[in-house]
């Protein structure tokens, strides 16, 4: 986690212009009609074509079988729209008009700071934005749209628009066609533009989607694969927060698929308990963060983008190996991609995601991730470049245990209503179960919760015998806790928890 996020490297009028126009092509994608059929080679050909007429007419026009179809056009130039002509009796191209935004519309208008989740002064909304009527572009088979002006040249800065890179058929220039897969698209049809409210549940957004003859609705019969994820590579450090990540999940009565994806860092009997406590282990190879220092913590962190190879899976919660599940979380696979709970500023945590599992999606980021700078060196600062229009979560979703105004006297108590907690800082398996050591730092009470830090030890202490022995402390673990806490003692720190006598059995049982 960081604090503070550099400015975006997309200029935020660009940034604003790119989001109005994924929302126009979200509004104009429910018009689209789900039965119409192109051959596998229609948009195969001229990519690179060096005449406007001719290049769309060639485009578009080879191998369409089944009649006359509908494209809708939208942020097209006039030499675009002429160019359609030569198509006359076998296309028809309809040009869909948007309203001007208002010129007072400012970038925190959508991407605020923070908002009041709690609703205290009533319930956070985000700017309304001019749609076309929807009756009045029926019908139609794809859409082509246009990069909104001044944005050429800006593919390395993370711009994304509202369609998954399994819908693009093709793109030539500037123009880029797309037939939507309308079952996933309907979850992105009501979202916010923007992080300035919660992204409404899926349920609710069905209630547009039943009542709307433009949506395809899913069939009945069709069984949504979903699965939890976590990653762990480079150390053993986290085996044993895998291991209460996964059994906090089972004790909150899920019952979707716990996916492993780790490297060859893992010793065989790691490898069995994390088995023991529910994981399905995967092998995969570690992703170096190309922005991250020689042996800093984030330097493989990049190893997450893994997680869109899962493609047998329709959605995954990406959950990382420091937190732990409070109460059910399944309710957030109806969720589209990317949603997240914030972080701070206008950025998200990647410790808590919703994703959508795609080769191409995969491929894309790993050809992006060297050019796109992250802002903290590792995956959550890259996330949030190519990421740009995320859907926000609640933060109960991923509580993060960080105090910034934190009490020199007191526990920092953490909120009853949470979902799951993050354990930012020093982790619970590698204090003593007596007391958060983070209070023996004085540069880490903001991590400091003793409340947090019984709720992760009541998830272990729920856990089989067999499992507790993961989480055992090592030597070295050891001597830096006696360290700390000799000096909170020497400096008398006001916390006082230096004077708590340990208790914890782990002390006369450490391992190598």
């Amino acid at each position: 986690m960081a604090h503070n996020k550099p400015s975006n490297s997309c200029p935020k009028p660009l940034i604003i212009s790119l989001i109005f126009s994924s929302i126009s092509l979200t509004f104009l994608a429910s018009t689209l009609k789900p039965k119409f059929q192109l051959t596998d080679d229609t948009f195969s050909r001229h990519h690179h074509p060096t005449n406007i007429n001719s290049k769309w007419f060639d485009l578009l026009a080879p191998n369409i079988h089944g009649g006359k179809i509908k494209i809708g056009l939208v942020n097209v130039d006039d030499n675009m729209r002429q160019a359609y002509t030569h198509m006359a009796g076998r296309l028809e191209a309809v040009n869909v008009d948007f309203q001007n935004v208002s010129t007072k519309l400012k970038w925190g208008d959508f991407f605020p700071l923070s908002i009041d989740e709690d609703e205290k002064w009533g319930p956070p909304s985000c700017p309304e934005i001019p749609l076309p009527r929807l009756e009045e572009y029926g019908g139609l088979n794809f859409i082509v749209a246009g990069v909104p002006c001044g944005a050429r040249g800006t593919e390395n800065k993370g711009i994304r628009d509202v369609f998954r890179c399994d819908d693009l058929l093709t793109h030539a220039g500037d123009y880029w066609v797309y037939k939507p897969n309308l079952w996933k698209l309907k979850e992105k049809v009501l979202m916010p533009a923007g992080s300035c409210q919660i992204a409404p549940l899926h349920a609710e957004t069905r209630k547009y989607s039943q009542s709307s003859p433009a949506i395809e609705r899913s069939p009945s019969s069709r069984h949504k694969r979903v699965a939890y994820a976590t990653v762990l590579h480079s150390s053993e450090a986290y085996v044993c927060g895998a291991i209460a990540l996964a059994q906090s999940i089972l004790q909150s009565n899920s019952t979707h698929d716990p996916i492993l994806l780790h490297d060859s860092s893992l010793s065989p009997n790691s490898l069995q308990g994390l088995r023991d406590a529910g994981w399905k282990p995967r092998l995969i190879q570690p992703i170096r963060s190309p922005f991250a220092q020689n042996g800093s913590y984030n330097e493989w962190n990049y190893s997450k983008l893994r997680t869109w190879q899962l493609t047998e899976y329709d959605k995954v919660i990406f959950v990382d190996a420091d937190l732990i599940v409070l109460k059910n979380i399944n309710k957030f696979f109806n969720y589209p991609q990317l949603s997240a709970a914030p972080n701070d500023q206008v950025i998200f945590n990647s410790g808590i995601m919703v994703i959508e599992p795609s080769t191409c999606m995969f491929e894309d980021l790993r050809s992006k991730s060297h050019k796109l700078v992250s802002y903290n060196g590792g995956d959550q600062g890259y996330l949030n470049e190519v990421f740009t229009w995320w859907h926000r979560l609640p933060f109960r979703l991923n509580y993060l245990k960080i105090s910034k105004r934190p009490k020199e006297k007191g526990n920092n108590y953490i909120r009853e209503d949470i979902y799951a907690i993050h354990f930012l800082g020093l982790k619970p398996w590698a204090c003593y179960k007596d007391y958060d050591c983070n209070w023996d730092m004085v540069d880490r009470h903001i991590f400091a919760s003793d409340s947090a830090h019984k709720k992760w030890w009541q998830v272990h202490d729920a856990m089989p015998k067999k499992l507790q022995q993961y989480c055992a402390l090592t030597r070295k673990m050891d001597e830096r806790i006696k360290k700390w806490r000799g000096i909170a003692k020497d400096t008398e720190l006001p916390n006082g928890h230096w004077k708590i006598e340990v208790r914890d059995p782990r002390q006369y049982h450490l391992v190598e």
